[in-house]
């Protein structure tokens, strides 16, 4: 049998979640990810400084923290035998790699990607990372990363520009952010490419679901989270978003991208909240009762358990499928600030 080449990356951060499933670690799961999410290994921090994350430059938070799951460090070549595994039991259905930004960054993805290949891990790749050049992205493409998201976590350039942009001290800028994605879909496809939006950053309801539809009209596909609070980082002194306001913006965004609702049709109040979905009842309770609207919203296979939230809740985004009494909560919540009654 021929020998396979080693990995240039010795090392791959990986969360502990995924490292459970994959017998890296021992512990007790109440809601396994159906994606192994991996994260590029880097002595030191992200060149990038967004103010929530403990990944950036300035942050004195965690470097094994990404949100609120750590990610203890792996060799390569041990995560991607136990992903090959995995993946021919069917108990990983995705690999995520999340890209730290630093200069040889793409060198990295492409030799994580090719080991993966190598390996024989048999399922989609898909790769979260900063605005790419466009050769950079063909490179990924050709390698054989199957979808690209580049997070604009921000829903205007104003929110943008504090929390990673120009006043964060940070590398990005919101017309190059999105430029890039445009890109992505060129090179990609619509249906794989996506974005992160982050509820919570200091946006209004109306600015977060006008974000929505842009990214639908061109083709982008928004996965929606919920700002967490993190220790050391300059954001974590702010709080999280009201459950309230993320249900509507979870169920405006499910409207959205199922073609059942335009942010033209939305209503909202003096103060941007959300007041009416430009639906029918019957719709909309339709919508609301199958529960779709409330789970992880990402990749295919994607159930991110626990990455907003204590496994003890409230739950923002559900990693499976809402129970009923679940759902009576949801409509409790739905409820307020609304001119429905749900």
């Amino acid at each position: 049998m021929m020998k396979r080449p080693r990995c240039s990356v010795e090392k791959v951060r990986v969360s502990s979640g995924s490292a459970t499933v994959l017998g890296l670690i021992e512990g007790f799961l109440n809601a396994k990810p159906t994606t192994a999410y991996l994260l590029t290994y880097l002595e030191g921090k992200c060149t990038a400084n967004c103010r929530f994350c403990s990944q950036a430059k300035d942050s004195e938070g965690r470097a094994d923290m990404l949100s609120r799951v750590s990610w203890p460090v792996f060799q390569t070549e041990d995560v991607v035998s136990k992903l090959a595994v995995a993946a021919q039991k069917k108990r990983i259905m995705r690999v995520c790699i999340q890209a730290l930004n630093y200069p040889r960054v793409v060198e990295d993805l492409c030799a994580i990607v090719g080991a993966l290949k190598s390996h024989g891990v048999g399922v989609p790749v898909s790769i979260s990372c900063q605005p790419l050049k466009r050769e950079e992205l063909e490179k990924l493409a050709e390698t054989g990363v199957e979808r690209i998201g580049i997070p604009l976590d921000a829903a205007s350039k104003d929110v943008f520009n504090q929390v990673k942009g120009s006043f964060a001290d940070g590398p990005y800028d919101w017309d190059a952010q999105r430029f890039a994605l445009l890109e992505a879909v060129k090179i990609f496809g619509g249906s794989h490419v996506s974005t992160h939006l982050m509820v919570g950053l200091g946006e209004t309801e109306k600015e977060m679901v006008q974000a929505i539809q842009w990214c639908v009209d061109n083709h982008i596909y928004p996965a929606l989270f919920a700002f967490t609070p993190i220790p050391g980082t300059a954001l974590e002194q702010q709080s999280s978003p009201t459950l309230n306001c993320y249900r509507r913006i979870q169920l405006a965004r499910y409207l959205i991208v199922k073609g059942q609702t335009r942010f033209e049709k939305l209503q909202f109040n003096e103060y941007g909240c959300l007041i009416d979905f430009g639906v029918h009842d019957e719709t909309l309770s339709r919508a609301i009762l199958s529960g779709q609207p409330f789970q992880t919203s990402g990749c295919p296979e994607c159930n991110r358990p626990y990455y907003n939230e204590k496994p003890s809740g409230p739950l923002y985004n559900f990693p499976f499928q809402p129970a009923p009494e679940k759902i009576k909560e949801i409509k409790k919540q739905l409820n307020q600030t609304t001119s429905r009654r749900f």
